[in-house]
């Protein structure tokens, strides 16, 4: 599994999904770090990358484009660095591993994780829940 950390996630996140197998880039590193959500969006879906977010907007993005891809992993917590969250964040991914390469956000907290499927469609859960 590839990811992409957002920017408004620390460049540490690379080197700590590194050492656990994961491909990973920060979108500095490959792109303008003053670029719209949507740029990221776009070459995160074209690049075959999940895209490592703390940011909202991407949920709304995917769901008002009912795109089926990128994948999204979004944290909802107030510590967002890996020594925080890290271990969390690497269960979910091989917990979650088919629904993200298949199309998925997968929204985690410092509880538990929810998985909502791509396309978003509606306003209810399309996880197999009811809405």
């Amino acid at each position: 599994m590839k990811l992409l950390v957002d920017m408004n996630l620390s460049p540490l996140w690379v080197s700590f999904f590194t050492q656990e197998g994961f491909e990973c880039v920060h979108w500095s590193e490959v792109g303008d770090p003053r670029a719209p959500d949507l740029s990221l969006f776009v070459w995160a879906r074209n690049h075959h990358f999940v895209l490592f977010t703390h940011d909202m907007d991407f949920g709304a993005l995917l769901a008002a484009t009912r795109a089926l891809g990128p994948s999204v992993l979004q944290v909802r917590v107030q510590n967002t660095m890996p020594n925080a969250i890290g271990r969390d964040l690497v269960r979910v991914l091989h917990f979650r591993r088919q629904a993200l390469e298949q199309g998925a956000l997968v929204t985690i907290d410092k509880a538990h994780s929810r998985v909502r499927v791509l396309p978003i469609l509606g306003g209810g859960k399309n996880d197999g829940e009811p809405g």
